[in-house]
């Protein structure tokens, strides 16, 4: 969904259980525009849905979040001034559900924190 358009993945590695990636953002998409001219913030809900693609990506499949138990949006990320995200995730098969914890930063800056259960 976002993946290509709204970001791209410049550096990956994958290991069992662990996916690492740094994405680029394109400061130029449309939505920017609405959020929010001459301030460009990325949504909240698209650090989700990279977390969710990184996710989807890893397993070769679809996934639903289930349950957030932690969502953290600690600094705003201008797409301008920081268009370069380190992505950071690491999951676990549990009953058929996958408990997913992840971080979306650059350098000491922590952007996102997440804590929660995919299935």
């Amino acid at each position: 969904m976002l993946a290509g358009n709204f970001y791209t993945v410049t550096a990956q590695s994958r290991e069992p259980g662990q996916v690492t990636a740094t994405i680029e953002l394109n400061a130029a998409h449309p939505i920017f525009q609405g959020h929010f001219p001459e301030q460009p913030v990325v949504p909240g809900v698209c650090m989700m849905q990279t977390i969710t693609e990184m996710l989807e990506s890893a397993l070769d499949k679809k996934v639903m979040l289930k349950k957030a138990s932690q969502m953290k949006f600690l600094h705003m990320i201008d797409p301008v001034k920081q268009p370069l995200v380190d992505v950071s995730l690491t999951y676990k098969e549990d009953e058929g559900e996958w408990k997913v914890n992840a971080t979306l930063k650059r350098d000491d800056k922590t952007f996102m924190k997440f804590q929660g259960i995919f299935n």
